[in-house]
């Protein structure tokens, strides 16, 4: 008698099985992965977005202070990302008594937000910077 040679059908049925496991382990692991790679794609994004407010903001020395200022970021700079900005400048130190001439530091806080789907995400900064004190900048003292 001549042993017959090829698989049986118990054979194909364990080794499909076995493919089936390890490719469904693959496509977990890469969805994973593509998730990942989505939120890091939007948290770059909205890091170059500070970067370019925050300049914009140092530059401008017009900017109210202690006044909270906000806006959204164009669709089109932000890839389609729904985002958008809020920001407030402070005087962060000043001599004990100010006179106009004197230099000051400012405090610029930029806080800037996207939605992640329904969850809306924050990314804050701080920064200083330092300006010459005008008279309007001066608070009148406050007499007893």
């Amino acid at each position: 008698m001549r042993a017959q040679r090829g698989f049986t059908l118990l054979e194909m049925i364990v080794a499909t099985t076995i493919m089936g496991i390890a490719v469904v382990g693959l496509l977990t692991g890469i969805s994973g992965a593509t998730r990942n790679a989505a939120r890091l794609r939007d948290y770059d994004r909205v890091v170059q977005l500070a970067r370019l407010r925050m300049n914009e903001l140092l530059l401008d020395e017009r900017l109210p202070r202690n006044t909270e200022i906000s806006g959204l970021f164009d669709p089109a700079l932000s890839g389609g990302l729904n985002t958008g900005w809020r920001a407030r400048v402070t005087i962060a130190e000043e001599s004990p008594a100010p006179a106009p001439g004197d230099l000051a530091l400012d405090r610029i806080q930029l806080e800037i937000w996207w939605m992640a789907g329904p969850q809306r995400r924050t990314f804050a900064l701080d920064t200083y910077r330092r300006f010459t004190l005008r008279a309007e900048d001066i608070a009148p003292a406050v007499s007893p």
